[in-house]
Parts: structure tokens; C-alpha cells; sequence
């Protein structure tokens, strides 16, 4: 056996891929790692600022990305209609890339924030559209572990980058530099579509088909089916959650460390140690974990941790806590509970795939960032309330495993049925 052939074989059993499957698996690997990276540059500057302008201004930011949001989703609903994948997603890329050059002429602070919001959850939500879209559901449960360490790799070179970079080249040079990844993640979409035509999944339209409908047909879908409207019940809580994580950052950052530098430097720090654990635990144990605890136990560890947390940050609301809990929590969501979710879109169709996945990823979640942000804001003891809702964000959780759980025994189909 040739030396070349026993290490795939090795690389196959760490990972559980099939031979056949390692090409895509390095493709959407580096994919997820250019998205990851081009936005992990320009986070900590985003923190920081979100620390200077305090929670009310927050409130409007929140108010104005969800807007914002309103408006694109119709259009990418009339893109996704009328575009086949092969020339959405680089369109979509293309878009944002495009952005970062007219803000490396032209840099509001305000504005930014809204845009880097937007842009987060779009480029993220159309990359695990297209895995989704290449990928079955089993081996979706051995690969997007290893998919998702992609992201976290990029997440970690992000904040390296800015850390020893930014003196060098300055916020226009990570703008450009952040325009040029999106670039390149283009080059990975083309040859991850050249791997899922030699390997279609079955039932599924060819790519170069548009996916037709109507421009608010994810809308609908999302609120028509049970299983997509606890799936975006799931994604509310989270991002309500996080909203009432992120208030309490502001209010116990701002009080333990009064200046800017130091605050930049610590957020900088939490996310190399999140991202690091997280990368561990991607490539060592979700399959593993996937395997041990199925797809309920998967999408609960969320949820078990948040109602242990902020009981505990109730109790002691310190910058310790914060840390511990907030790093808890951040690596059980990349490393566990989000792939996990993104597992359950394989069992939809492809158009729910993109525009109601789209509306959910973006709609309800900078929905849920908006109305908790003024909730939250007017409420007092929010750890206390934010531990009662987690509690019903693990009843969804429960439901959507069992939901999973039933379309994936053994003796059920390889391909489930549409969600009802």
C-alpha cells in the first residue's frame, strides 16, 4: 500500500469520512475557515465599541440590524427563486466583499455595526445552506464536526491577525484583508459544487436548477411547519439569551475594566480561548458525542448549560463568573449544539434549505436581538428570568431530538419526509 493511500485511510478513520468524502470535507474545512476568519477580524473592534456606547444605545442597534434584516431577506428570497446556487452564493460573497472595500473608503462607527451584524448571520447562514445542500443527514452527524472546525480554526487566526496586525496595517488594511478571504471562499463554493454534482444527493434537483417559488415562501414555511417553527423557537431562545448575556457583559466589563485597551485585550482573549476548545472539542468529539447522545442530547447541552449559568451569574454576577459561564457556554453552541442544529436542515427540502433557513437565521434571530434588547434593558434581576427560559429552550430541544430521532431509526427511509 502506498504511503499516500494508508495515510487517507488513517485521516478517514480519525475523522469517520469516507475516502471519497475527504476532498469536500477539506473544501467546506477551508470554506468555513475563510468566512470565519474574515469576520473574526473585525469582532473585538466591534466589542469594544459596543462597551463604549452603553446598553440604551445598544437597544437602537439592535432595533436598526433587525430593519435591515427585514428588508434583505425578500430580496435574497427573489435571488434564491430566480439564481441557481452556482451563482447565488459567489453573488451573495461578492456582495459583501464589495461592502468592506466601500468601508475601507468610508468607516461610520454605527453603521458598521449593523453591517457586520448583517453580515455575520448571512454568511453564515448561506454557508451551512450549501452543507445542508451537499450533504445527507448521516453524514452530516460524522461530518460537521469536522466542518465547524473549520470555522473555529478561522475564528482563532481572526483575532491573531488583528492582535499583531493592526498597528501594521491599520482598519483599512483588515477591511481589505477581510474582503480578499470572502474572495477566496468563492474558489472553495466552486469546487465543493464540482464534488456534489459527481455525488447528487438523491431526490434533490440539479444545481444549476433555480429553486423557484416565491420570495416569501421561507416566511411562510417556517411558520406553516411545526418542525421548522421549533427550530426557529430553538434559535429565539438562544439569541434571546445571548442578548441577556451580552447586557450583562456590558454592565460587569464596564465596571471591572474601565479602560478601552484592556477590554479590547480581554474580549481578544476569550475568543482565542473559546475558539481554541471549541476547535478540540470539533474535531475530537462531536462525532463521538454525536454518536453517544444522539440528536437530543446534542441540541439540550445548550440549554443545560445556560440554566446552570446564569443561576450561577445571578447568584454572583463577577467578572469570573462571566468569563467561566460565557466560555462555557460559546463552546457547547460552536462545537455542540450548532452544528447539531444545522444537522436538522438536511431533512427539508432544498428551497426550505435556503429561504426558510435564511428567514430563520436572520429574521428571528436579529427579531429576537431586537425585542429582548428593549425587554431586557427594562426588566431587573435578568439572570433570574434568563434561567426560566432556559428551561423552555430545553423543552424545544427535546421535541426537535425526538422529532429527528423518529425520522433516523434504523428501519426509517434514508431520506425523511418534509417536516409537518
Amino acid at each position: 500500500m502506498r504511503p499516500i493511500d494508508s495515510a487517507c485511510r488513517q485521516l478517514s478513520r480519525l475523522l469517520r469520512a469516507e475516502p471519497h468524502e475527504l476532498s469536500a470535507l477539506a473544501w467546506a474545512f477551508a470554506y468555513f475557515f475563510l468566512v470565519l476568519c474574515s469576520y473574526y477580524l473585525l469582532r473585538p473592534v466591534r466589542d469594544s465599541l459596543a462597551v463604549e456606547t452603553g446598553t440604551r444605545t445598544l437597544q437602537w442597534l439592535f432595533t436598526a440590524t433587525f430593519i435591515v434584516m427585514l428588508a434583505l431577506v425578500p430580496l435574497f428570497g427573489w435571488l434564491c427563486a430566480r439564481l441557481p446556487r452556482t451563482r447565488l452564493l459567489p453573488g451573495v460573497y461578492g456582495f459583501f466583499a464589495a461592502n468592506l472595500v466601500f468601508f475601507c473608503v468610508r468607516l461610520d462607527g454605527p453603521v458598521f455595526f449593523v453591517w457586520l451584524s448583517v453580515f455575520n448571520l448571512f454568511v453564515v447562514s448561506v454557508f451551512w445552506s450549501f452543507m445542508s445542500d451537499v450533504f445527507t443527514t448521516a453524514q452530516a452527524a460524522r461530518l460537521y464536526g469536522t466542518i465547524a472546525a473549520g470555522g473555529s480554526c478561522g475564528a482563532i487566526a481572526g483575532p491573531l491577525i488583528a492582535a499583531t496586525l493592526s498597528d501594521r496595517l491599520q482598519t483599512r488594511g483588515l477591511l481589505a484583508l477581510s474582503a480578499l478571504l470572502l474572495l477566496a471562499a468563492v474558489a472553495c463554493i466552486a469546487m465543493l459544487g464540482r464534488w456534489a454534482r459527481a455525488h447528487p444527493r438523491p431526490g434533490d434537483p440539479p444545481p444549476a436548477q433555480p429553486m423557484g417559488g416565491s420570495v416569501l415562501a421561507g416566511a411562510r414555511a417556517a411558520l406553516a411547519s411545526p418542525f421548522l417553527l421549533a427550530i426557529s423557537g430553538y434559535l429565539l431562545c438562544y439569541t434571546v439569551l445571548s442578548t441577556a448575556l451580552y447586557f450583562q457583559q456590558v454592565e460587569i466589563v464596564r465596571a471591572a475594566l474601565p479602560d478601552a485597551m484592556e477590554r479590547t485585550r480581554l474580549f481578544a482573549s476569550v475568543d482565542l480561548v473559546v475558539n481554541a476548545l471549541t476547535l478540540v472539542v470539533q474535531v475530537f468529539g462531536f462525532a463521538r458525542l454525536s454518536l453517544l447522545l444522539g440528536a437530543t442530547g446534542m441540541l439540550a447541552a445548550a440549554p443545560l448549560v445556560s440554566i446552570a449559568g446564569f443561576s450561577w451569574l445571578g447568584a454572583s454576577p463577577t467578572l469570573l463568573a462571566l468569563i467561566a459561564f460565557g466560555v462555557m457556554r460559546r463552546v457547547g453552541e460552536f462545537a455542540i449544539s450548532k452544528p447539531a442544529r444545522e444537522a436538522l436542515f438536511t431533512v427539508v427540502p432544498r428551497e426550505a434549505r435556503y429561504k426558510a433557513k435564511n428567514f430563520i437565521d436572520t429574521v428571528v434571530y436579529r427579531g429576537g436581538d431586537a425585542l429582548s434588547g428593549w425587554v431586557l434593558g427594562a426588566l431587573p434581576a435578568i439572570a433570574a428570568i434568563a434561567a426560566a427560559l432556559s428551561a423552555g429552550w430545553l423543552a424545544i430541544a427535546l421535541y426537535l431530538g425526538a422529532r429527528m430521532k423518529a425520522w433516523t431509526r434504523e428501519d426509517a427511509p434514508s431520506s425523511a419526509p418534509s417536516p409537518r
